[in-house]
């Protein structure tokens, strides 16, 4: 367990969010090109694509640093949901929307990594979800010891529940600890079948980022963040086992009237 606190920014608007997501996330990609030669990053849907494509495709300042360099990025999902890729719930055709198919060429095309869609249709997500762990695993487990993934940055949502993922609150799921992907049958929220990285795969990566907007989200923000009661929400678990390792990226509706102390920048 990580014993020091989360950072919490806020900033006035989704396009002062995206200004400042854009560094974090470049540096995060620029420490794991310098480390080895892929960026492994898993990223979830909701309102998480649209804000990642306005910080990373805005016009940068011409230096490497300051570049996303797609061609070795490794894009894997935080969850998904059992339907075709092409599918209105698909995380993957959201992200594809949203960033994949404004790349421009010249910063050249990421490797990502979908759920099989052969299996979609299966009664049970279970076969979907140990598929995509074999996938994880021919990308992070070069040798058998290799006990967990590490990515070198997530990106999550955060529900007006405290889910994030697809691990909702109370689910007997937040308690497992071996699996890197497990399958949900019936998910509180549609479409009800869906596949999710676990709890110790989240905690684990180099580099945790939350992206929470809307006043929408407040009441859950104080509960995260203030409250005893929301110790056990599935967000404040990956507070709780990622601590300074988690960024959270809100804007200042999301987070009025919480009192846990936040920045305006990074």
């Amino acid at each position: 367990m990580a014993g020091s606190a989360p950072n919490l920014y806020s900033f006035p608007n989704n396009d002062a969010l995206a200004q400042q997501l854009r560094p974090y996330v470049l540096r995060c990609q620029n420490s794991a090109l310098s480390r080895h030669s892929t960026f492994r990053v898993a990223v979830s849907g909701g309102s998480l694509p649209k804000v990642l494509a306005q910080a990373l495709l805005a016009p940068g300042n011409g230096s490497p640093e300051d570049t996303a360099q797609f061609s070795k990025w490794d894009i894997f999902f935080a969850d998904e949901r059992a339907v075709p890729l092409d599918h209105e719930d698909s995380n993957y055709r959201l992200l594809k929307e949203e960033l994949l198919s404004k790349i421009p060429s010249e910063l050249g095309a990421p490797t990502v990594h979908t759920i099989d869609a052969d299996h979609v249709n299966d009664d049970d997500p279970q076969e979907l979800a140990d598929l995509y762990q074999e996938e994880l695993m021919r990308s992070f487990a070069a040798k058998d010891s290799v006990k967990l993934p590490v990515f070198d940055l997530i990106l999550l949502g955060c529900g007006p529940d405290g889910h994030t993922c697809s691990l909702f609150p109370g689910h007997e799921l937040l308690r497992e600890k071996d699996a890197w992907v497990a399958a949900e049958s019936n998910s509180p929220k549609p479409p009800p079948k869906r596949i999710t990285l676990t709890l110790p795969v989240v905690t684990h990566a180099l580099n945790i980022a939350f992206v929470a907007t809307g006043g929408g989200k407040k009441d859950i923000m104080k509960q995260i963040f203030d409250a005893e009661e929301g110790r056990d929400l599935p967000s404040a678990l990956v507070n709780q086992g990622g601590g300074e390792k988690v960024s959270w990226f809100t804007d200042n509706a999301a987070v009025e009237g919480v009192a846990f102390p936040r920045r305006g920048s990074l």
